[in-house]
């Protein structure tokens, strides 16, 4: 089986776990969007969650990742596997004591945090009341999801990537749980889904820890900080930490500007932001998660050719779902929002204001998937650095498209700025990585990319008349549902139709991927 194969069924096992978990994301959205709608309460717990989120992404799950599986696979290759889990027990150790301050340091001075991330609240004080006490309830959250992520990456090192996929559903039962049961026993509802987050957590840590202690690892009383590879996955992870801190600064910014607009512009960037996430999270995650390894790999041996072969395919395998993605959820975006969430507190003008955010989401989703497929092949190579100093530049262009665009376009323009920023990282990235490597199959991606565009037009087209003819946002909800539906599957098919006719070869890889599958053996 060659490396693109190897690198498509991982990617198929993360993106089929992803998708049942986005499943449960969707329902766990519909059941919060119904409880509390845009309201204060949930613009308080949207700010509240994302500040444990963000240290999550930085700490243990993004920056740890990125440096721990290029060492470790370096280290499996030329040391062996008991050198290979010495490293890795040591450094769960290091972590646990770094996530354990972390959560502490959160649970203290959250009035000072919340302060910084959504200034707007201090004039309502009882919104801002709020948000320190939910701040407070999740802190221990960041402790078990990190080291939840951390044996994440442990598993995928080793090749084992379906169940690390699947921990987020248990992540979206607690919380759905919580808001059925537990809200309406609190003073507060909003309380009960904080705690349904930090139960979903340990759940994600728990379930994989008999997994990986399989695997090898052991619990031992070793905190060895100077240690060769942890002073190098340190020094890897310094611009890791910078790069996405700069991201998730991005995202404290929008917040921020988000909190200075009309009430509710939170929740809709939030609610945008989620429908964006699902192919993300299906496709680009689940590739970028399967990538990494295999690349890894690929530059602990020295295989740089083949390295770039696996990367120019990934990035046309990747533009082949995308591409006809963000064209559906431009053209179905208040379809899709009216029937998963027009219900309950989430009102007609809900929607509207989410239609906004998601239509300029979407514009980014090409360039927020190619980041999660390019960032890999830089922190292969032990580059942490490249992609850390691009991310600043996008942050910056960010902060004064914000600026400029918040005035005329509202919170659309914090999603635009969000797209345009996204666009220029990955430009970036691609012109440094072909300084590096040399020529990508170019010309290649090229000639794919407009095949899957004219295909995506044409699949538009259908799409828009079947929107335009047949869905009524008054209809009841089973034949919305009806019409959606049959919206997106007629879609698919002309895509699917028209890339099979002009031969498209990432079409024919999947279809010859998927004869193999069903081959006996």
């Amino acid at each position: 089986m060659n490396s693109n194969e190897k690198v498509s069924k991982a990617a198929g096992a993360v993106s089929g776990m992803t998708l049942v978990s986005r499943v449960f994301g969707f329902l766990r959205d519909m059941v919060i969007a119904m409880a509390f709608g845009s309201s204060a309460s949930a613009d308080a717990f949207f700010v509240a969650f994302r500040i444990p989120n963000m240290q999550r992404r930085i700490l243990g799950e993004g920056a740890v990742t990125a440096a721990f599986i290029p060492v470790f696979s370096e280290t499996l290759t030329l040391k062996g596997e008991a050198a290979a889990w010495k490293l890795t027990t040591n450094l769960f150790n290091i972590l646990f004591i770094i996530l354990s301050a972390a959560s502490l340091l959160i649970l203290v001075f959250s009035p000072a945090v919340i302060t910084v991330f959504a200034p707007g609240f201090l004039d309502e004080p009882g919104k801002f009341e709020l948000t320190v006490k939910l701040t407070r309830w999740m802190s221990p959250y960041l402790f078990f999801i990190g080291l939840a992520a951390f044996c994440m990456g442990i598993l995928n090192t080793l090749k084992v990537f379906a169940l690390p996929a699947a921990t987020p559903i248990l992540q979206n039962v607690s919380m759905i749980v919580s808001v059925l049961v537990i809200a309406p026993l609190m003073d507060e509802p909003i309380t009960g889904l904080a705690i349904g987050v930090v139960v979903g957590g340990a759940l994600q840590l728990l379930v994989q820890l008999p997994a990986v202690f399989k695997k090898g690892l052991r619990f031992e009383k070793t905190l060895n900080f100077r240690q060769k590879e942890v002073v190098k996955i340190a020094r890897l992870m310094g611009p890791v930490v910078l790069g996405l801190a700069v991201y998730e600064l991005n995202i404290m910014i929008d917040t921020l500007i988000a909190s200075l607009l009309p009430g509710g512009s939170i929740s809709y960037l939030y609610y945008g932001n989620r429908l964006v996430q699902l192919p993300l999270g299906i496709f680009a995650v689940a590739l970028g998660v399967a990538l990494l390894p295999t690349l890894s790999g690929q530059a602990a041996k020295g295989n740089l050719k083949e390295l770039v072969q696996t990367l120019g395919f990934s990035i046309r395998l990747i533009l082949f779902v995308t591409i006809p993605a963000t064209v559906g959820l431009i053209i179905l975006r208040e379809p899709i929002i009216n029937t998963l969430w027009e219900r309950g507190e989430f009102l007609a003008s809900t929607t509207e204001g989410t239609a906004i955010a998601l239509l300029y989401y979407s514009i980014g989703l090409c360039a927020y998937s190619g980041i999660k497929i390019i960032a890999p092949a830089f922190y292969s190579l032990q580059d942490t650095k490249t992609p850390a100093k691009i991310g600043i530049y996008s942050m910056i262009l960010n902060t004064v498209l914000n600026i400029i665009l918040m005035g005329p376009l509202q919170h659309g323009g914090l999603a635009l700025a969000t797209s345009i920023s996204a666009l220029f990282n990955v430009a970036m990235l691609i012109y440094y990585l072909r300084k590096r490597l040399g020529l990508m199959g170019g010309r290649k991606i090229l000639r794919s990319t407009l095949k899957m565009s004219s295909a995506s037009v044409a699949m538009g087209a259908i799409t828009y008349l079947g929107r335009e003819s047949f869905f009524h946002a008054s209809d009841p909800l089973s034949t919305r549902l009806f019409v959606l539906t049959a919206c997106i599957s007629s879609g698919i098919l002309v895509y699917g139709l028209i890339s099979h006719f002009t031969r498209n070869e990432e079409w024919r890889f999947l279809l010859d991927l998927r004869k193999k599958k069903q081959m006996p053996l």
